[in-house]
Order: structure tokens, then sequence, then C-alpha cells
């Protein structure tokens, strides 16, 4: 049983209080510098937001400028899918939700006037796909101006997949934006719809192209042994049917030479 001795005074309690507790971190003007230049803070439909830079670092690289086209210097914006992130982060939603406000607000600095949009669809694996949901919240919160803007959305190196995409997307799109949409096989393709220069195209990308291009080579190739082999039996087909009608012409001859003398020894 505890004694009035054994019970701690209130000046005792202050002072094992002040012995425990830890003094507060002083932080420093370049921490505090470092630490506002981390986040970015915009305003998307009426809603102030902020966005976590540090967390979106290594994926900012997705969206890029590539130049301008044409008489009124359009711009041209670069979506690289290949550097979505990973599914399988555990905070993948956090990031794609700030992913989504940095794309947004960026777009918003980089276009002033008239632009196209380059989708590089080339080189994204399975687990970096975005979802359906989140590019349709992608296209519902598009300022007005950047949608009445946009002049192209250019799907280059399309899948299946993103084929179907689009056209589960048809009925939250207006006729008007799906009209912008045109599915691009090829870089090359590409090239004679805007100057491809000046775009910072991915090394992943680019090897899908020279994948592409093998691939089209040989199938080329192969039609044309095709129709190689088919005129050579055609030909050879020919020379027969020639060779067969050489044949029944010397015979009719033959016999005719033959009947000729028959009649001939009948007659004298």
């Amino acid at each position: 049983m505890a004694t009035p001795d054994d019970i701690d005074t209130p000046d005792e309690l202050d002072d094992s209080v002040t012995d425990v507790t830890d003094p507060i971190p002083e932080v420093s003007a370049a921490e505090e510098r470092d630490e506002e230049r981390r986040w970015r803070t915009c305003v998307i439909g009426g809603i102030q937001r902020k966005i976590d830079l540090k967390v979106i670092e290594p994926y900012k690289k997705v969206l890029s400028h590539g130049g301008y086209y044409g008489p009124k210097r359009s711009a041209i914006i670069v979506f690289s899918a290949c550097y979505l992130p990973d599914h399988g982060r555990k905070d993948y939603d956090y990031v794609m939700d700030n992913l989504f406000l940095y794309v947004l607000t960026t777009l918003d600095q980089l276009v002033a006037e008239d632009y196209v949009l380059v989708y590089l669809h080339g080189a994204i694996e399975r687990n970096n796909m975005p979802t359906f949901g989140w590019l349709k919240r992608c296209y519902q919160m598009i300022d007005r101006r950047l949608r009445k803007n946009l002049k192209g959305l250019y799907l280059v190196h399309p899948t299946f997949w993103l084929k179907t995409l689009v056209v589960m997307t048809k009925p939250f799109i207006s006729s008007k934006f799906a009209r912008k949409l045109q599915f691009v096989n090829t870089l090359e393709e590409l090239s004679e719809l805007v100057p491809i220069d000046q775009m910072s195209i991915p090394d992943k990308v680019k090897q899908i192209e020279f994948e592409l291009m093998i691939k089209e080579k040989k199938r080329k190739q192969k039609l044309h042994r095709s129709a190689s082999d088919s005129s050579s039996q055609e030909i050879a087909s020919d020379n027969v049917t020639d060779s067969n009608d050489s044949m029944r012409e010397n015979q009719m001859y033959r016999k005719f030479q033959s009947d000729t003398m028959a009649l001939s020894n009948g007659w004298f």
C-alpha cells in the first residue's frame, strides 16, 4: 500500500515530464523551401487542391512538350503512357490522383491556344495501363477551354485493349470530341500528320516502332514470295499447257501426213 511519501508532488511530476519530453526540432530555411517546393496548389472545379510533387517525381516525364506545327504554331503535347506507375504500388491510387492533377495543371500551363495531344501507347506494360475510371475522370475534369482548343488526339501504336477502351468511352464523351480521336499505327504515319523531330519519344516506344517495321517488312516479303511462287506455278502450268498443245499439234500433223499418204496411194 502506497504511503503519502511514495506519491510524487506536482513539482516532481513537472520535473519528470520535462525530463522525458523531446525538444521540438528546428526547421532550417532550406528545409522550409524544400517543403514548399514539394507541393503545388491548384484550383480544379472551383476547389483548391494540393499536388504532392515528390511522390510523382519519377512519373513527370509522362507529359512533355513536342514543339509546334502549322501556320498558327499550334502546340504539340506528348503523353507517354510507358511512364505511368505500376499498379503494384501500395499508394497507387494516391500517386494517380496527384499525377492526374499534375497533368491537368501542366496542360493548362503549356497550352495557350490550339494544340494536339499525342498519346504514345506503345511499350506500356499491362501493370501500367491506366484504369477506365481514371481516364473517365480526366476527361470529365478537363477544363472546357482545353477541350475546345484540342484539335486532334492521336493514339499511336493502338492495341486491341485501347481500341476497346475508346468504344467504351463513347457513351460519356461528346460526338465532337470523338471526331478528334484518330488511331495512328506507326511513328512514320504520325510524322505525316505532325512533325515529330522535337518530340521526346521514349526509347521503349522507338523499340516498338522498330519491331513493327521488321514485322511489316517480313509480311511484305512473305506476300512477295507467295506472289512469286504463284507466278512460277502459273508459268509452269502455262509451260505444261504449251507442251501438251505442242504434242497434240505434232500428233495431229503426223496423222494428217499419214492420212495424206494413204489418200495419195489410193489415187495413184
